[in-house]
C-alpha cells in the first residue's frame, strides 16, 4: 500500500525570471536572509535586499490535471537613490478586489505598487531600517457578527514601530484605479518626480511608537486591543498590544495609546522641531539662492521629517523577558492574535500568550526553525466525512502550529496549547514555508475557510499546500 502524502501540489513557478532574484546561484537559495518573499492567494511576490527588483509571479491551477498553467511573471523595478535605500521588507495589501504590493526600505520608505508594478504611493515612515512588514485583518471591537473585521498594517523598524489603518489604505487604492484609466494618477506620478515631494497623492494617515525601552527589535506585531490602564478607565482612546523581540530582550510588552497629546516630548518637538527646520530652510535659501535650479534632491525633506517626528508616541512597557544568552529572531502571531510563536537564538520555540503575557509551552532543538499557525482536521470521523457533502465549520477545525526545521528536513504539527505532536511531514532540503496575510475566499456565505500552510521547494519551484487532514 503507497504511503499517503500530507502535501498538494498545487501550483509551480520555475521560471527563468526567478534567476533576477537569485535562484540557481547555489543550492538552498531560498535560505538566503536577503530574500524575501510574500504569498497571496495564486500569486507569490520574491524580492532581494541585492538586487533593486521585486517579481511578481502567479499561477492558474486547473482542478482536471496535475499541472498548473504559470502566468508570466511580472517584475517591479523601484526607482531607488542611495539615499532611499534597498528593499528590506515586502508584503501583500489585499482589500477585497483590490491588490496591491507594499515594500520597504532600509531607509524608511514605504512603496505601495499595483499588481502590474504602477507605483502607487511612496511615503516615509520613521527615519531607518523597515525590518517588517505585516497585514492583518481583526475582529473590530465593536462588530456584531463574523463579517465585521478591520485590516491593519504594522511597520516594524529597530526600536519602533508604526500602524497604518486599513481603511485610509484601501481608499487610497481605490482613488487610484478609479483615476489610473484617465491619466490623472500619471500626471500626479510625474509631479511625484519633478518635485521635492514625498508622496504621490496625499499622505497616509499613520502614528509612530517608541517601543526601544528595553532595545532594538528585530521584530514586532500589534496584538490586539486592549484595556486601557486603571487610571483611564473612562478614556474613549484605544489601546494597543505590541509584542517585540530582539538581541536585548527575548521578549517584551508594551501598551500603545492612540492620543499623540500624551507623549510630552511630542508636544515639545510640534513646537519647537517645526520652527527650527523652517528657520534653517530660510536661512538656506537666502545663502544658496544660485541653486534653485539644481536637480531633485532624493533626500526626504527636512520638512517632513519634521512632521514625521511629531507622530512619534512613547509606548508604556508591560513587561521584559531578558536573557543575555539568547536573542529573538522571528514571530508569528495566531489568526486571532492571542497566542504568538517566538524563535530565539538557543533553538527554542515559545509559545505566548499574549493576552496573559506569559510563555505557556517551550520547544527545543529547533534551531533555524520557522514557525505558522494552521488549522488542521484532527478528529477521524470529521475527517472520513469529506466524502460527504457535510460542509465543515470553524468548530471542526484545530489550531495547530506548523515548525519547520530545516536542519532535519521536516514539518512538524503540534497541538495547541497543550497538545501532543500530530504529524511529521518529510520536507526537501532547500525549502520554505508560507502563508498568505488572509485566508482565500472566506465569507459569511461560503464554508469556513480554514488557515492553511503552504511550502516551496526551491529546487523545483513546485508550491504544495498541506493537507486539511491529518489523519
Amino acid at each position: 500500500m503507497a504511503r499517503r502524502s500530507h502535501l498538494m501540489e498545487i501550483g509551480c513557478i520555475a521560471c527563468d525570471e526567478l534567476s533576477e532574484v537569485g535562484a540557481g546561484e547555489r543550492e538552498g537559495w531560498l535560505d538566503d536572509p536577503s530574500l524575501l518573499a510574500a504569498l497571496h492567494h495564486h500569486s507569490l511576490a520574491l524580492a532581494s535586499a541585492t538586487r533593486p527588483i521585486a517579481l511578481v509571479l502567479g499561477w492558474d491551477h486547473d482542478h482536471r490535471f496535475s499541472s498548473s498553467a504559470v502566468r508570466d511573471p511580472i517584475k517591479i523595478h523601484p526607482v531607488l537613490s542611495p539615499y532611499e535605500g534597498r528593499i528590506t521588507a515586502l508584503e501583500w495589501l489585499p482589500f477585497g478586489d483590490v491588490l496591491a504590493l507594499a515594500l520597504g526600505t532600509s531607509a524608511g520608505l514605504l512603496l505601495i505598487f499595483s499588481v502590474g508594478g504602477d507605483l502607487i504611493h511612496k511615503q516615509l515612515v520613521h527615519t531607518g531600517h523597515i525590518l517588517r512588514l505585516r497585514f492583518r485583518q481583526t475582529a473590530k471591537a465593536d462588530g456584531i457578527g463574523e463579517g465585521s473585521i478591520s485590516e491593519e498594517l504594522c511597520v516594524v523598524l529597530p526600536g519602533v514601530v508604526a500602524r497604518f489603518d486599513g481603511s485610509d489604505i484601501q481608499s487610497l487604492l481605490h482613488r487610484w484605479f478609479q483615476k489610473s484609466e484617465t491619466g490623472m494618477w500619471e500626471n500626479s506620478l510625474n509631479k511625484l518626480e519633478s518635485e521635492d515631494d514625498e508622496t504621490s497623492y496625499g499622505r497616509i494617515p499613520f502614528q509612530v511608537w517608541n517601543v526601544g525601552k528595553f532595545g532594538s527589535c528585530v521584530d514586532a506585531a500589534i496584538t490586539s486591543i486592549m484595556p486601557p490602564p486603571l487610571l483611564e478607565l473612562q478614556s474613549s482612546q484605544r489601546f494597543y498590544c505590541a509584542i517585540t523581540i530582539g538581541n536585548d530582550s527575548v521578549i517584551s510588552a508594551y501598551r500603545l495609546s492612540e492620543d499623540r497629546s500624551r507623549s510630552l516630548v511630542g508636544t515639545i518637538l510640534s513646537k519647537v522641531v517645526p520652527v527650527t527646520f523652517s528657520t534653517i530652510a530660510s536661512f538656506s535659501k537666502l545663502i544658496w539662492r544660485n541653486e534653485s535650479n539644481a536637480t531633485r534632491k532624493s533626500r526626504p525633506t527636512p520638512q517632513s521629517f519634521a512632521k514625521e517626528l511629531v507622530s512619534l508616541s512613547i509606548a508604556s512597557p508591560l513587561t521584559c523577558l531578558k536573557d543575555t544568552r539568547r536573542k529573538g529572531e522571528k514571530l508569528t502571531l495566531s489568526p486571532s492574535g492571542t497566542l504568538a510563536a517566538i524563535t530565539d537564538s538557543l533553538g527554542r520555540i515559545l509559545l505566548l500568550d499574549t493576552q496573559a503575557l506569559v510563555v505557556v509551552r517551550l520547544w527545543k532543538g529547533y534551531r533555524d526553525a520557522c514557525c505558522l499557525f494552521v488549522e488542521t482536521l484532527v478528529s477521524k470521523d470529521r475527517a472520513s466525512s469529506s466524502s460527504s457533502n457535510y460542509e465543515y465549520t470553524k468548530g471542526d477545525y484545530c489550531l495547530c502550529l506548523a515548525i519547520h526545521a530545516p536542519r532535519k528536513g521536516i514539518i512538524e504539527i503540534w497541538k495547541m496549547r497543550t497538545g501532543p505532536r500530530l504529524l511529521t511531514v518529510p520536507c526537501p532540503k532547500g525549502s520554505k514555508i508560507l502563508q498568505p496575510s488572509i485566508r482565500s475566499g472566506s465569507s459569511s456565505q461560503s464554508p469556513y475557510i480554514p488557515l492553511e500552510v503552504f511550502v516551496l521547494n526551491g529546487d523545483s519551484g513546485q508550491i504544495s499546500v498541506l493537507n486539511r487532514s491529518l489523519s
